[in-house]
């Protein structure tokens, strides 16, 4: 059974940092890319952030570069978002997605594989 938890979202005023978790289980995590995407109310969900199997291929859509860093932990089965001076257009539900047909980034619609989501909010 393949599963993805996602963890580590909460309540933080602007300017603050959070740091998503997100652990897979049931997949060849190894091998394959992982991505972040986020949902706010009313609106559609959105692509954050992609990483090569590798770690060395990345995304960050343009609205977090300078302040989302994505990375992962193969020894651990585990892809991370870490969300620095936070504004208060960030607040969504932040989803875990796997891409298990490939080790590549590839655009968002490949991703197929979700976790539950993790609510960020940020106040002004």
């Amino acid at each position: 059974q393949v599963t993805l938890v996602e963890s580590g979202g909460g309540f933080v005023q602007a300017g603050g940092s959070l740091r998503l978790s997100c652990a897979a289980s049931g997949l060849n995590f190894g091998s394959i890319a992982m991505g972040w995407f986020r949902q706010a109310a009313g609106k559609e969900r959105e692509f954050v952030a992609g990483i090569s199997w590798s770690g060395v291929g990345t995304y960050l859509t343009d609205s977090v570069k300078g302040r989302f860093t994505v990375s992962r932990d193969n020894t651990k089965n585990m892809v991370f978002l870490q969300m620095n001076n936070l504004k208060p257009e960030d607040t969504a539900v932040y989803y875990c997605a796997a891409d298990p047909g490939s080790d590549m980034l590839r655009p968002p619609q490949w991703y197929d594989v979700w976790g539950q989501g993790t609510q960020v909010t940020v106040s002004s």
